[in-house]
């Protein structure tokens, strides 16, 4: 079964247990399997979305207000291990979110569709009593990267759809949060597309953007040197590229 006929067999057992259900996933399954890192991004739940399907909005590239910094991501990640100037990421339009996020998933904790500020008690119960649903769906995908947007899905997700599982949470260069699911597979917790964001993720304009990668003078670590290092920051290089050695 692909992963897209595996993806609505589920949503159609899901629609059962929660009413106003939207669906997401992957934009393009192809496209998705072929991108290397594989990445998914969790958030809690969509904005005034009602019966839509968010698998068709990332194919259509709408809905700038989310998908324009999302889309900024993406181009920074697929350019490592290479610096981009802001004046390159500053314009983005419909038809460059459309080729960015088809080799994107995207899953949502909360089904249902919520306003522009969440109810994050609402977020924690729906999620909690859909845990084995938002668990089958996380397993169709086995993302090599996965990023959490915001604190309370960060948490949310490794409670619930993760739970059990322990993980030993290190630091990039830039203090962001991550840690390894499995060999090979990251899991960042990162802000949300639409928060302000603190210093160490700011730039001033013309200037590269900052990477999660600034050491670049040392020798590449070895995988032992990796897991010894934790609270000084690992270079976002180096986590990729363990993704990459590890993955597919």
């Amino acid at each position: 079964m692909q992963i897209r006929e595996a993806e609505d067999a589920l949503f159609e057992e899901w629609r059962a247990a929660r009413e106003r259900f939207v669906p997401d996933g992957l934009a393009d399954e192809a496209a998705y399997l072929a991108s290397s890192p594989r990445i998914l991004f969790v958030m809690k739940e969509t904005n005034g979305f009602d019966e839509g399907d968010l698998r068709e909005l990332l194919r259509e590239g709408d809905r700038s207000q989310t998908w324009t910094n999302i889309t900024r991501w993406l181009l920074g990640i697929r350019a490592l291990p290479g610096d981009l100037l802001w004046s390159e990421l500053a314009a983005v339009g419909a038809q460059r979110r459309r080729e960015m996020l088809r080799s994107v998933g995207v899953m949502n904790l909360k089904k249902s569709t919520g306003s522009h500020t969440s109810i994050n008690s609402d977020l924690w119960r729906v999620a909690r009593d859909d845990r084995t649903f938002l668990q089958r769906q996380y397993a169709l995908y086995d993302p090599d990267l996965t990023i959490c947007c915001g604190s309370v899905t960060s948490g949310a997700f490794r409670q619930i759809v993760l739970a059990g599982m322990s993980v030993d949470v290190k630091q990039t260069a830039r203090g962001i949060a991550f840690y390894w699911r499995a060999p090979g597979r990251a899991v960042v917790d990162f802000s949300h597309p639409e928060a302000r964001v603190q210093d160490s993720l700011q730039r001033t304009s013309g200037a590269p953007v900052p990477r999660l990668a600034a050491r670049r003078t040392r020798p590449a670590p070895s995988l032992d040197d990796l897991e010894r290092e934790g609270p000084v920051g690992i270079p976002w290089d180096d986590v990729l590229s363990r993704i990459r050695r590890r993955g597919r």
